[in-house]
């Protein structure tokens, strides 16, 4: 046994399968996966993204956990009341706000410095046992020979966006004439499920990182061609910000729920808040209420309220911020929260539009019991590609406020908050859970969702994915159509509760591993509402 591999598409799931079959490790196994997801699902990461890792290495303890954050940053020729007079409102849906223009969700102004390459460049070197170009090569083969658009993909590029001042996938590749060139038939469609689709571009720039290494994207030939086109299009992104970029070296946030330890992401991530709502529902006999009864949905949703009431307020980057972090994951707070909920007090949630649904992960687990949960994204991608060079960027500026005086307000070089939560669960510092999930804030509600299914309930990992999930960040309860109407009418005696379309996904796509204490036995899931995968190689 080599191990075992989630992801959220088949085919990088394979890649990465390939690599621990061959005796690379769970770091390498995760960078190639993590480099062909860049290929098959173009718009949710790419090399102008930015990436998060949690990583456990074999033989270590909960409290020796890694954490690495390769983040996008607002570019040097920003400030924070720029988009004052281009405010139209906040996206009912949570997914940042509506502006004139659209120039923080599509274009060049709405791309932040990309993150990804550093990152994955700098886990690799410090972690994997393969070489770079190594790495590279399956997603150069998947570009350069095509993959097969599957049902996910295509039917994300015939989803249109419910508001008039929103953007759908595909019209971020509407609005790029590269976008176009590749992503269009020559009918001036998008492709759809069983076509092949091909990009020798990204194949192109892939061979030239694998020769030139990771650094030639931030002072190469391939930043100077970048920063031209930004430059030329009125772009925010310099020079100066590729050629300083760095990668974050973080203490994880590291909690614990009924004695297992929990390590994961740190502000101005999802960690933080995932830690807060296990400390309140630590108080209670969860199990006694059964999974998913009404009883058990409301309470767990008032924990998620009261975990997002804080975060909303003070959730920031902490280089830029003071972030109350300690406070917000303290069992004191847990406790004054659980007073609350118990006195029936309504919790008050102040509004924090945050990044659109997006992105996508990977878990891996090797034989050796190494551990990596990685997240990587572009947003929902700018729509901008530089000629000839065949991925696009991120459009992290929508996640900033573009009201000044907040603690997520635009400022250069700055992060903005995430949901992202990359998270390795322990028992008796001996990992147990690995999970992790694309999803924006739903990332937090979900990826909790099932540790409490595999910690409270016992479930496998593949129940533990598989249940019926909900979320709760403000004034609705929001459940998956697989939960009862039965149960929807209990909850709403107390609490507003509105029924999603969607049976399966919508709230995060977790992808899961779990390890047997007793034995080392692997077993895992990939989300079903997607079309990944989980393979033990």
């Amino acid at each position: 046994m080599r191990g075992m591999i989630a992801a959220a598409e088949p085919v990088a799931a394979e890649a990465g399968a390939r690599v621990l079959q061959q005796g690379g490790n769970a770091v390498d196994a995760a960078i190639a996966a993590a480099f062909v997801q860049m290929i098959v699902n173009p718009q949710m990461c790419g090399l102008g993204g930015y990436a998060l890792i949690t990583l456990r290495l074999a033989g270590e303890p909960a409290g020796r956990t890694l954490l690495l954050d390769a983040p996008a940053l607002a570019g040097s020729r920003t400030s924070a009341a720029m988009w004052v007079d281009h405010v139209i409102r906040p996206n009912p849906d949570g997914w940042g706000y509506f502006l004139k223009g659209k120039v923080n969700d599509m274009g060049y102004q709405a791309i932040c410095t990309p993150g990804t390459v550093r990152g994955l460049a700098t886990i690799l070197a410090r972690w994997g046992t393969i070489g770079w170009a190594q790495a590279l090569e399956p997603a150069i083969q998947v570009a350069d020979e095509g993959f097969m658009v599957d049902s996910q993909l295509a039917t994300r590029w015939k989803t249109r966006s419910p508001y008039p001042e929103g953007c759908s996938v595909l019209d971020y590749i509407i609005a790029n004439a590269e976008a176009r060139r590749i992503y269009l038939t020559s009918d001036g469609i998008p492709y759809d499920e069983g076509q092949i689709l091909r990009n020798p571009d990204y194949a192109r720039t892939l061979r030239h990182l694998a020769a030139h290494g990771a650094d030639d994207f931030y002072t190469g030939e391939l930043a100077e061609r970048m920063i031209s086109d930004l430059a030329a299009n009125a772009g925010f992104v310099t020079a100066d910000d590729l050629a300083h970029y760095q990668v974050r070296d973080e203490a994880p946030t590291l909690s614990t729920f009924h004695g297992y330890t929990i390590a994961s992401s740190q502000a101005p991530h999802g960690g933080p808040t995932l830690a807060a709502i296990l400390n309140i529902l630590e108080g209670y006999d969860l199990a006694a209420l059964g999974h998913n009864s009404a009883a058990y949905i409301l309470l767990v949703s008032m924990a998620m309220k009261a975990a997002f009431a804080d975060r909303n307020r003070w959730m920031g980057d902490p280089a830029a911020d003071d972030v109350p972090t300690n406070w917000m994951i303290s069992k004191e707070r847990a406790a004054e929260w659980r007073a609350l909920i118990d006195s029936g007090t309504a919790i008050s949630v102040d509004a924090l539009p945050h990044g659109p649904p997006s992105t996508t992960h990977v878990c891996v687990v090797d034989a050796a019991g190494n551990c990596v949960s990685l997240t990587h994204s572009l947003g929902m991608s700018s729509g901008v590609i530089t000629p000839g060079l065949g991925f696009m960027y991120n459009n992290s500026m929508i996640n900033f406020n573009p009201l000044p005086g907040h603690r997520n307000s635009i400022a250069p070089g700055k992060g903005r908050t995430t949901g992202m939560a990359p998270t390795i669960v322990y028992q008796n510092d001996q990992p147990i859970l690995v999970v992790g999930a694309p999803g924006a804030s739903r990332i937090i509600t979900g990826v909790l969702q099932v540790i409490l299914n595999r910690l409270v309930f016992g479930m496998s990992p593949v129940e533990a994915v598989y249940a019926a999930r909900f979320d709760c960040q403000g004034d609705r309860i929001v459940v998956q159509n697989r939960i009862p109407e039965y149960i929807c009418e209990e909850i709403r005696r107390t609490h507003p509760v509105v029924r999603i379309p969607q049976s399966h996904g919508a709230i995060s796509l977790v992808q899961a591993i779990a390890i047997d204490p007793s034995n080392g036995a692997l077993s895992g899931a990939s989300d079903t509402g997607n079309s990944g995968m989980a393979l033990l190689v």
